[in-house]
């Protein structure tokens, strides 16, 4: 499996868990400027930015672990740009969900939830 499917593989089954958890999916794969946010979801009046990350092996790293603070600071830049576009008017939150690969049938996924918040609120 290449990086893109894996990527690909892992983000459909975050999308799966939430949608299966009573989130409801508002956007995937939502991109702006240099960011991409994999998910963004509803669930009990927050809104939630998603940043799914899959990886075949552990030995650098739980896949959690490779959300950089640029990253986090270009996740913030797009959710700030989406909240306009909708007026946005309620609680936020930044969640990771991490998944480390062996094959279709043998996978952890962890949902972290309130993962980080960028400093520049």
């Amino acid at each position: 499996m290449t990086p893109k499917q894996l990527g690909s593989f892992g983000e459909s089954l975050a999308y799966k868990k939430l949608l299966s958890s009573g989130y409801q999916i508002l956007e995937r794969n939502y991109r702006f400027s240099k960011a991409e946010v994999d998910l963004i979801v509803k669930k009990d009046d927050i809104l939630i930015f998603v940043e799914v990350k899959t990886r075949s092996s552990s030995y650098f790293g739980q896949p959690e672990e490779f959300v950089s603070q640029n990253q986090e600071q270009l996740l913030f830049d797009a959710a700030n740009h989406y909240m306009e576009q909708i007026g946005h008017d309620w609680e936020i939150r930044f969640d990771i969900i991490s998944i480390l690969y062996r094959n279709k049938n043998n996978y952890q996924l962890k949902h972290l939830k309130d993962a980080f918040f960028p400093d520049q609120i």
